[in-house]
């Protein structure tokens, strides 16, 4: 999907796509489309990004789908119900701008990379990336001795 589009648009692409791939999609004179490509050219009308159309009528088209997913008219809301559809048209708005998404570490914490990093920074914790493991041998071979040492000044008397 083409990024210069805005969320809104590619949230309708997403939408008219989910439907082509649902079998959902139909022809203005009924009957299912079946070709990939047109289902693609449904897709940028209905969202206004077509360049076969010119900019008033994309904004006419633009307009007509805002109205039809607001009000639940899209092949998506009446097969899986308006509620979902609705929550899906927003998930994937916030997705694709970027909002109410965090990129979690698996960890229970539920603390984002982002903030594991910048605590480990305050700390003072020396980095793991390849970069730093691969171009500072001696670095890692003073971290394992200073290690050792560490680990005697606790235990003088390691047997």
């Amino acid at each position: 999907m083409a990024r210069h589009q805005d969320p809104e648009r590619q949230a309708s692409i997403r939408r008219v796509m989910h439907e082509y791939k649902h079998g959902e999609l139909e022809r203005s004179r009924g009957g299912k489309v079946r070709n990939r490509r047109q289902a693609v050219a449904i897709a940028l009308s209905e969202a206004g990004a077509s360049n076969q159309q010119s900019s008033q009528e994309n904004r006419r088209r633009r307009r007509q789908t805002k109205q039809k997913e607001r009000t639940g008219r899209t092949a998506q809301a009446e097969k899986e119900g308006q509620g979902r559809a609705r929550r899906t048209l927003r998930e994937t708005k916030a997705s694709v701008a970027g909002r109410g998404t965090r990129r979690r570490t698996g960890r229970a914490s539920g603390r984002t990379r982002k903030e594991l990093y910048q605590e480990a920074a305050k700390r003072n914790v020396p980095g793991r990336s390849r970069h730093e493991q691969g171009a500072v041998g001696a670095h890692s071979a003073s971290l394992n001795s200073e290690h050792t040492s560490r680990q005697l000044a606790r235990d003088p008397d390691p047997g």
